[in-house]
């Protein structure tokens, strides 16, 4: 039998893969976009995301040793999910509509989620809450940031 970190982990990894169906034409769009002159960080961007989503991982996997197979533990790997999935989304979605508007609803729904996530989490297992919250520090400076994006570049709002 496959170990669940195993499981847990691919499953993770090949969700991650999918931010990457973005085409250069959508890229390019982005990268002509004017940046606040703060944002020094954004080389370390896919690093901060990579450290997010190995956290999001190890969370769900307590999750499920503490009970594994039940119905509630089942329910949180669907929401653990949920959440992956609309944050991998945040990408591709803003890049292939060209909508910074559409980046932010994403960020803020990925924010109010893992809120609610990290909520449910936390009685089974205060250890597993805490590993997400890289996840609900960094989102909602990912969020401003395309707020101050959208700011910057009205005609691509």
């Amino acid at each position: 039998m496959i170990s669940s970190w195993i499981i847990i982990g691919a499953v993770t990894f090949f969700i991650a893969l999918g931010s990457f169906l973005i085409t250069p034409r959508d890229v390019k769009w982005f990268a002509r976009l004017s940046r606040p002159r703060w944002l020094v960080f954004e080389p370390l961007i896919p690093l901060i995301w990579t450290v997010i989503f190995i956290g999001g991982a190890a969370s769900a996997y307590i999750v499920w040793q503490k009970n594994p197979g039940s119905l509630i533990t089942w329910l949180l790997m669907a929401f653990y999910l949920l959440v992956e999935i609309i944050t991998v989304a945040y990408i591709p979605v803003m890049l292939r509509f060209r909508s910074l508007k559409a980046g932010e609803i994403l960020g803020l729904a990925g924010l109010i989620l893992a809120v609610v996530l990290a909520i449910c989490v936390l009685p089974v297992s205060p250890i597993a809450a805490l590993l997400l919250l890289p996840y609900l520090v960094w989102t909602p400076i990912g969020t401003y940031t395309t707020d101050e994006l959208r700011e910057l570049n009205p005609q691509d709002a």
